[in-house]
């Protein structure tokens, strides 16, 4: 029996989901009961296992109904983003072959800028979109029992965030109804975070990318309660924590930044003794913000590197982060090699591609090409970072190959050079990119969020002083740019392409 459906039956009312800002719920009983619904509702339309739907939703309880009721039905299920143009939507529509589109009312003007034609079924949440059937008529009459038959367990068919170009999908088989009782995620986050029937998760991302997601069901299928927001606002945040004893919680450092921007009176007024992990990853974060974090918080902060195609993960703890700043942590799940681009092994402190050894295998989805430079002869997989070890086997990232500076064929890693701008008491943000130079090919330009200040010559000046003290002549910025804020993806990784079209 799915977790679900043993956690209906033994703790019916107990809410498995919490919307404060609409301030709807969902006891366990109640969505395995929708679920099977739209399981029902789908059968009945006549979608076969391994067909796939898309959901164009915010964070609401439908979100999690369809989800739960498309996989039962043995269905793929493609979250997409409800901030990205109308051509990525209709790319992923058309690359998925999703034959069902579930759009919330309020997306309208986004639904309405789609192709939909060779889409048969298409259904509205949340009022109506012309076009589209009302979601209640998929479900009224249904049964609120599982559907008839052994159909094997769908699952997320996710897309890349699609930082350097349009998103990739990345497909996995189906789950056999056999094994429908058993976790469909690695275990080793239960035991790194302590996860349990008593979690309630405080999940303030779009639950259409894929950490938020997973570790909403994640926490459902544990028997806790996810508390999900529609957007993230820091102050309201921290109420939440405290109104619901918050136990656990996910953050991005952009995040993490705009939770210290409140004043610490502010800070001081909430309660958030109920709070033991906090856990944070998609993108670098910067070692002062990390440090007033921990300060402020304790070391409950967890930081993991992974990405959404499973071929590993890193973990690292507060104590360990202190002790090894920057470091991603040791590989909980996969052996990780370093190598340079002929393949060869590189020792502690070079920096070379990550290589993760036995993790599971992936295919992006029609797209062969891409899938075969994910992979090595050795059947090592990568997902194109660079980056070191230390002699203890401590992970440090630096870059992605395609954010490398080539300077008079010197390879500069921006994330060198944003770090030690990062440190600087006057900087919150810090990116680096390259820009054309006619005798050196290209040079390092830094874009910062100035901290408290406005950002003038002086302090252009000065930053461009303070890399000089501490990095090579070909490593300093030749310019310093000052932004309100570094352009970032919903999931909070830095859309460096942006960047790169602006200042080059």
């Amino acid at each position: 029996m799915p977790h679900l459906a043993r956690l209906a039956r033994e703790t019916p009312d107990k809410p498995a989901a919490i919307f404060p800002d609409s301030g709807a719920s969902l006891s366990f009983c109640a969505l395995d009961e929708a679920a099977n619904q739209i399981a029902q509702g789908l059968v009945s339309l006549g979608l076969s296992p391994g067909q796939g739907i898309a959901l164009l939703l915010e964070n609401t309880p439908e979100f999690l109904i369809l989800t739960y009721g498309a996989k039962r039905a043995g269905l793929m299920v493609t979250p997409l983003s409800i901030h990205s143009r109308a051509h990525e939507v209709a790319h992923v529509l058309r690359d998925s072959a999703a034959v069902l589109l579930a759009a919330e009312a309020s997306l309208s003007t986004l639904a309405d800028a789609l192709d939909l034609q060779n889409l048969p079924h298409r259904f509205s949440v949340g009022g109506a979109i012309p076009g589209f059937a009302p979601l209640r008529s998929l479900m009224e009459g249904r049964p609120t029992t599982w559907p008839d038959g052994e159909r094997p367990i769908g699952r997320e068919f996710l897309y890349s965030s699609g930082t350097t170009g349009l998103p990739k999908g990345i497909r996995r088989p189906l789950i056999p109804f056999a094994d429908c009782h058993k976790p469909e995620f690695d275990m080793s986050w239960k035991g790194f975070y302590g996860f349990d029937a008593d979690t309630v998760y405080l999940s303030p991302a779009p639950l259409y990318h894929a950490a938020p997601n997973r570790y909403v069901q994640r926490t459902i299928d544990g028997g806790g309660t996810a508390v999900i927001t529609r957007r993230f606002d820091a102050a309201a945040c921290l109420a939440l924590i405290e109104k619901f004893r918050v136990t656990h919680s996910q953050w991005v450092p952009t995040m993490f930044v705009r939770l210290l921007a409140l004043p610490v009176s502010m800070r001081k007024t909430f309660d958030l003794s109920s709070h033991r992990c906090a856990i944070h990853a998609a993108a670098p974060c910067p070692v002062p913000v990390k440090r007033a974090m921990i300060d402020w918080w304790g070391p409950i902060i967890r930081e993991y590197y992974a990405g959404s195609e499973g071929i590993g993960v890193c973990f690292i703890d507060s104590h360990t982060w202190l002790r090894k700043p920057v470091s991603v942590g040791r590989p909980a799940y996969g052996a990780v090699h370093i190598l340079d681009e002929e393949g060869r092994r590189l020792p502690p402190g070079e920096i070379g591609r990550i290589w993760f050894e036995g993790g599971a295998r992936f295919a992006y989805h029609n797209d062969p090409e891409k899938t075969a430079t994910a992979y090595n002869d050795r059947g090592w997989a990568t997902l194109h970072d660079l980056g070191w070890l230390d002699g203890e086997g401590f992970l440090f990232l630096s870059d992605r190959r395609a954010d490398l500076i080539l300077s008079g064929g010197v390879n500069i890693y921006p994330a060198e050079i944003e770090a030690v701008l990062g440190i600087h008491p006057a900087v919150s943000e810090a990116a680096v990119v390259g820009v054309p130079d006619a005798e050196l090919g290209e040079r390092p330009r830094a874009l910062v969020v100035p901290r408290n200040i406005t950002g003038n010559a002086a302090l252009a000046e000065a930053l461009i002083a303070h890399c000089r003290a501490h990095l090579g002549g070909l490593k300093i910025p030749v310019a310093v740019d000052f932004l309100e804020e570094l352009p970032r993806s919903e999931a909070g990784k830095l859309l460096r392409r942006v960047l790169k079209e602006r200042f080059r």
